[in-house]
């Protein structure tokens, strides 16, 4: 009888852990949706690897089911989704009020405790003024010629080559320039191969979080620990051996350590030169592979391209001279096929929140310390907005001048938290599509396969031949 009783007590207990999970109490009506198993919630098919520029399944499927804002939940933490182009809008312009910044525990494991996604308020602004003395207007005037020196020095060894694997070529391409920015990083005269570390650690990065040896996750997280210490004896080495002249990021962020009136801590300090190596590796280089893709499945878009640099070119008092910044900003058309391989990209899937009070919105209520995932692919593809959502036509953005995000287009966030590289990255894009469509002509060799996460999209195997136009 006891062992009985026992039974159907745990069998009660369980019932009620299910059910208390699965209808979770609320102030108001929640969003439609399931929060799966306990603990696991919906994890397992959320990561679900997406082999077209699509909605993810996971999402799409929800959204059919549920409508445009639903809720589930994944690594243990409830989570409303918002596909709703108004919701997003508001989530970006409450920021501080009613939602802020967040992301999963196991992305502060990976980014650190003290990385600039999880600080608020007036230390997330000091940061963001940090990052501007390196990526604002003015810098990036200076760096245009850098830019095109580097671009124009790896092209002409690329097509030196057999074949070129174009993201791997474009990351390390990218990841020179902005590792000799941020700490003066030589990928040919280094003893550690950071690339190789950033790889590794970018697998793991959107993976199921098991943490034990052999995982994708614990992979991660080592490649994580490989770079911070590399950072933390370059900090050390700085300190007991300060330059006379500023070199570097680095040499900035030292400084301002050792300023008297200083709130930057060290932790804060390397968990950001972290974040900034990690986006210039990553992000920039997939969207420049899925430009030279869309460049060759649409030849009128290659022809239209062309002209407008070649007109640029013969603009000039000398075809030898270098890119000026009034050329940069006359390049209408580029500016357009940039905006639309960005929205198709979906270089930043997902954009976390947390909101930090009940909110009532469109007849639902958002529960306070609940997170908000928006899912700008959604928004970039949805026929309402763009017709033919997935095909690529940067005329459509024709007589659009895009300087912010909107409603419809969130390719580099939105609100305060907009990206602060974004203007790099479009600055590094427009550069390499300048020297490459005047002066390179091309072949594929292999195609590559799209494979997106919910987190990432990796354009891996592309290999193109590479030949100077005028040989």
């Amino acid at each position: 009888m006891l062992s009985l009783g026992i039974y159907i007590i745990g069998s009660l207990l369980v019932i009620a852990i299910i059910h208390y999970w699965r209808y979770p109490k609320s102030n108001g009506k929640l969003p439609p949706g399931s929060m799966g198993w306990p603990l696991i919630g919906e994890t397992i098919p959320f990561f679900a690897p997406n082999t077209s520029f699509d909605i993810s399944p996971f999402v799409k499927e929800r959204m059919q089911r549920y409508g445009p804002i639903f809720r589930t939940s994944l690594v243990g933490y409830p989570i409303i989704v918002s596909t709703d182009p108004d919701f997003n809008y508001f989530i970006f312009q409450q920021e501080g009020q009613l939602f802020q910044s967040w992301y999963p525990h196991t992305f502060e494991e990976i980014f650190g405790r003290q990385n600039v996604g999880s600080l608020h308020g007036f230390m997330y602004k000091y940061l963001k003024n940090m990052v501007l003395n390196l990526f604002g207007p003015e810098s990036l005037k200076n760096m245009l010629h850098e830019v095109e020196k580097t671009t124009n020095n790896n092209l002409k060894r690329w097509s030196r080559q057999k074949s070129v694997e174009m993201k791997e070529a474009t990351t390390k391409m990218i990841f020179d320039l902005t590792g000799k920015k941020l700490i003066s990083y030589d990928s040919e005269n280094s003893t550690e191969n950071v690339c190789e570390d950033f790889a590794t650690f970018i697998k793991g990065l959107i993976s199921f979080p098991l943490c034990f040896p052999g995982t994708a996750y614990h992979k991660c997280l080592q490649g994580r620990k490989k770079i911070m210490k590399m950072l933390k004896r370059m900090l050390e080495e700085r300190k007991s051996q300060p330059r006379k002249e500023q070199s570097d990021f680095f040499d900035y962020v030292l400084e301002e350590l050792q300023s008297k009136d200083t709130i930057l801590t060290e932790a804060i300090a390397l968990d950001l030169m972290f974040a900034l190596l990690f986006a210039s590796f990553e992000t920039t280089s997939s969207a420049i592979t899925l430009a030279i893709k869309f460049l060759h499945e649409h030849p009128k878009a290659l022809k239209e391209l062309t002209e407008e640099h070649e007109a640029i070119i013969r603009r000039r008092e000398n075809a030898s001279y270098g890119l000026t910044w009034k050329e940069y900003k006359s390049m209408k058309f580029t500016f357009q096929f940039i905006n639309e391989t960005v929205r198709l990209a979906n270089i930043a899937p997902l954009i976390f929140r947390k909101a930090l009070k009940d909110i009532n919105f469109k007849g639902y209520t958002i529960p306070a310390g609940w997170a908000v995932m928006v899912c700008p692919p959604a928004v970039h593809l949805n026929p309402v907005k763009y017709e033919d959502p997935l095909q690529f036509n940067p005329w459509r953005w024709e007589g659009i001048e895009l300087n912010r995000a909107s409603r419809n287009f969130m390719a580099f966030g939105g609100g305060m938290r907009f990206c602060i590289g974004a203007d790099f990255a479009k600055v590094q894009m427009a550069v390499f599509l300048h020297c490459f469509v005047t002066k390179y002509k091309w072949e594929i060799i292999k195609g590559g396969d799209i494979v997106r996460t919910p987190g990432l999209q990796f354009p891996n195997g592309y290999h193109i031949k590479i030949f100077e136009k005028y040989d």
